[in-house]
């Protein structure tokens, strides 16, 4: 009987459950942008409405308020500094170190006063060290004082003062106290973080004489435990005078076991003997990374006093690279006595002609820039090459050999006219480049020009915003020519809004594979950091854009850049998205979106080879590598680009 009514309530039950409508499991947000507030507060930020922006500020939601904080991060009106500085007493943690980031970027000095006197109430480390890094970048005498003599009460607050000082460093405030500070910041007992950035404190700031404090860069050049002081610390020899400079510095570059490092050592160099560093440069030509080679032999070229040319001559036929050769073939050109020259530009156009690759005739092109009888010869290459990068490595040699020192002044009328047609030829580079050297007061070129009408015909072919950084360019030659300075510079137009159901479909943690000649890199993208710049990127990788273009660029120990359809950095697209700062930091394998200036993004983007403070929050970040950084660590000018596909 109870085993009936069991059975009987059973199925009465199982009919019940049929009965009930079936609900779907709820399907959660791919990224935070499902968020229609969120949405408006980015949108605003891109159209750099600071008006509608300001009363999101005092929202009722902290995530709202941190957000609202952040875009001003992006529009930079000084506006906004009164809220953001009211901001700084926030109850919730995260608002305050987001408006201090702000603040910083707004860059301006009214703030260095309320910053200072909240610094001396928060009790959070991680809201300290925002505070500290944003006074740096605002900070007048006052505010260098402040941080020089800051007691940090925990190893965040250390390190934020640390960048802090950076920061005021690269604006050129800083003081003798201020010096010291970094110099004991440099001790092996303090964070990474507070380490790296003295470090760079000590290469970036200008017009240092660090010779006092010898030992304690010198120790942490050799002995840091992270290459990435040790990069940083080794640039900054270069600023220290000492009869031994020669040895230590040949020392570094062949033993430290990160290439980076040693190609720092090298960079140190300048101002040295060639005779005294001569070891260490054989051997750094033939470093087993490349981006070691080719940074030495762009110092030779750079510092090609007192190289003997027979040395590079027996060197030369060991060296495969052809960025390495084109750099010592300048060299050797440069300093042949002249009744050997005519031989050896025969036989280095011979070269050029034989060459296949364009990115090879580009180098070649600018080694033979070392001897000025190769100029007729390089600048009808430029004007009749069909490959971008061909013509425009050959405008850069024609400025390499205008800039030197020693130019003929028999050559200055015939090098304006080779400008003035680089202007007429419309081509987006040459017509910049040629802008740019129009405009360099060093080349006083202002009298070989009697009006700037061919500037102005040239400007009005443009197409913007695809050729805003060449626009720039005329621009500004023409208001040198016109005797007004550097003058305004031309703005973007706001085209493209950010393409929300683009954005809205991007998992937070997108991945994308760029398969490249020498291995996979893997990307993770920063969707909910900068969602205009992923959804541009996720776009062109679905059209297939960035497939079978090259590497165009790669300076070694900082960026390698790709997306250029021109293949010589000049191509863009016919539109331009705005720049998108967030609190994020360059280090080693982030990746940025190339720009000529704020907001003039759009299919060019780089890979940092370690880290890059100064290009923090002007710059970009949409991404950072998760895989194949050893990939990136061994690529050229000239390697390519398979394809690119989301993961």
């Amino acid at each position: 009987m109870k085993i009936r009514h069991f059975l009987a309530f059973t199925a009465l039950a199982l009919a019940g459950c049929r009965q009930l409508p079936q609900q779907s499991p709820e399907v959660p947000p791919v990224n935070k942008f499902d968020d229609a507030v969120l949405q408006r507060i980015y949108t605003l930020q891109d159209k750099r409405q600071t008006a509608e922006l300001l009363p999101y500020l005092n929202n009722a939601k902290p995530q709202y308020r941190r957000e609202a904080a952040i875009a001003f991060a992006s529009v930079q009106d000084t506006l906004a500094i009164p809220p953001l500085l009211g901001l700084l007493t926030d109850s919730a943690k995260v608002v305050r170190e987001a408006a201090a980031y702000a603040l910083g970027q707004v860059g301006d000095a009214k703030a260095e006063h309320g910053i200072i006197q909240r610094l001396q109430q928060e009790q959070q480390p991680a809201v300290q060290a925002a505070l500290l890094e944003a006074l740096g970048k605002v900070a007048t005498q006052a505010g260098v004082s402040f941080l020089a003599a800051y007691e940090a009460p925990n190893p965040v607050a250390l390190a934020g003062q640390a960048w802090g000082l950076y920061r005021a460093g690269l604006r050129q405030q800083y003081n003798d106290k201020a010096v010291e500070r970094v110099i004991s910041l440099l001790s092996p007992e303090n964070p990474y973080e507070a380490r790296l950035a003295a470090a760079h404190f000590l290469t970036r700031v200008a017009q240092l004489d660090l010779t006092p404090y010898r030992q304690a860069i010198l120790s942490a050049a050799t002995t840091d435990k992270a290459p990435e002081v040790r990069i940083a610390a080794t640039q900054a020899l270069s600023k220290v005078k000492a009869l031994d400079k020669a040895r230590f510095l040949s020392g570094i570059v062949q033993r430290d076991p990160d290439y980076r490092v040693r190609l720092s050592a090298i960079r140190a160099m300048a101002g040295l003997d060639f005779k005294e560093i001569r070891p260490a440069i054989l051997a750094a030509l033939q470093d087993k990374n490349i981006n070691t080679a080719i940074a030495t032999a762009e110092f030779l070229q750079a510092h090609p006093e007192g190289i003997n040319a027979d040395t590079l001559l027996q060197v030369l036929p060991q060296l495969q690279d052809a960025r390495v050769r084109g750099n010592l073939i300048w060299v050797i050109l440069h300093n042949s006595q002249p009744q050997n020259q005519l031989y050896l530009n025969k036989r280095y156009k011979q070269q050029y002609q034989y060459a296949r690759d364009p990115y090879d005739k580009a180098a070649l092109l600018k080694g033979l820039a070392g001897n000025y009888d190769n100029y007729p010869f390089i600048a009808a290459e430029m004007f009749s090459a069909t490959q971008p990068v061909i013509s425009t490595s050959a405008m850069d040699a024609l400025l390499t050999m205008r800039q030197q020192p020693d130019f003929p002044k028999g050559l200055e009328d015939e090098f304006a006219e080779i400008f003035r047609k680089g202007i007429g030829s419309g081509d987006v580079a040459l017509v910049g480049m040629s802008a740019a050297a129009i405009r360099d007061p060093k080349l006083n070129l202002r009298g070989h020009y009697r009006n700037v009408t061919f500037l102005t015909q040239a400007q009005q072919k443009l197409q913007l915003p695809r050729d805003m950084e060449t626009n720039i360019e005329l621009q500004k030659a023409i208001n040198f020519l016109s005797g007004k300075g550097e003058g305004e510079t031309p703005e973007n137009p706001f085209t493209h809004p950010i393409d929300w159901a683009q954005v809205q479909a991007i998992p937070a943690d997108q991945q994308v594979v760029i398969h490249t000649e020498k291995g996979d890199i893997v990307l993770q993208l920063f969707v909910e950091d900068a969602p205009g710049s992923v959804a541009n990127f996720v776009a062109l990788t679905r059209q297939d854009f960035f497939d079978s273009l090259y590497f165009h660029r790669v300076v070694p120990n900082f960026v390698a850049q790709g997306g250029d359809k021109r293949g010589d950095g000049w191509g863009s697209s016919d539109y331009s998205i705005r720049s998108e700062f967030a609190p994020l930091k360059y280090k080693e394998g982030y990746v940025g979106m190339a720009s000529a200036g704020k907001d003039t993004e759009s299919n060019q983007w780089f890979i940092t080879h370690s880290p890059t403070p100064h290009l923090d929050g002007r710059y970009t970040i949409f991404a950072k590598v998760v895989e194949g950084m050893d990939v990136v660590h061994q690529l050229e000018v000239g390697d390519r680009i398979i394809d690119v596909v989301l993961r």
